[in-house]
C-alpha cells in the first residue's frame, strides 16, 4: 500500500512579495528550497498563517540569499505582503518506509527568510 506522508516542510516563512500579474506558482530562494529538500517544478500546498487560506501551486527557484518568498499569479490574492506562510510537500511511500521516513522540516528566521 502506498501512502502520502510529508516529505518536506519551510514553516513559518515571510512573503516577500505578491505579484499577479505572473503565470503563477510561488518564487523562494534557492537556499530555502536546498535546505527543506524541495525543488523547482515541485507541487507545494501552502498555509497562509494570518488569514487561514491554504492552496496549492508549484516551485520556481529564486535568487540564491535573497530570502524571496512571492506568490505569483491568482495564489497572490491568497496572501499579503508580510504574512507568514507555511511551505510544504509531499511523497507516496509504501506503508512500511513511511513508518521510518524523517521529512526535511526548516525553521528559517521569519524576518529575513534565512537560516
Amino acid at each position: 500500500m502506498m501512502i502520502e506522508v510529508l516529505k518536506s516542510k519551510l514553516h513559518c516563512v515571510r512573503v516577500t512579495e505578491a505579484n499577479l500579474n505572473y503565470v503563477g506558482s510561488i518564487t523562494v530562494d534557492e537556499d530555502l528550497l536546498d535546505a527543506a529538500n524541495m525543488i523547482a517544478g515541485e507541487k507545494v500546498h501552502i498555509v497562509n498563517n494570518n488569514n487561514g487560506e491554504r492552496f496549492e501551486t508549484y516551485i520556481i527557484k529564486g535568487e540564491r540569499g535573497s530570502g524571496c518568498v512571492c506568490l505569483n499569479g491568482a495564489a497572490a490574492r491568497k496572501v499579503q505582503v508580510g504574512d507568514i506562510i507555511i511551505i510544504m510537500s509531499y511523497a507516496l511511500m509504501d506503508f512500511e518506509e513511511a513508518k521510518t521516513f524523517k521529512p526535511s522540516v526548516v525553521f528559517p528566521d521569519s524576518r529575513t527568510n534565512t537560516l
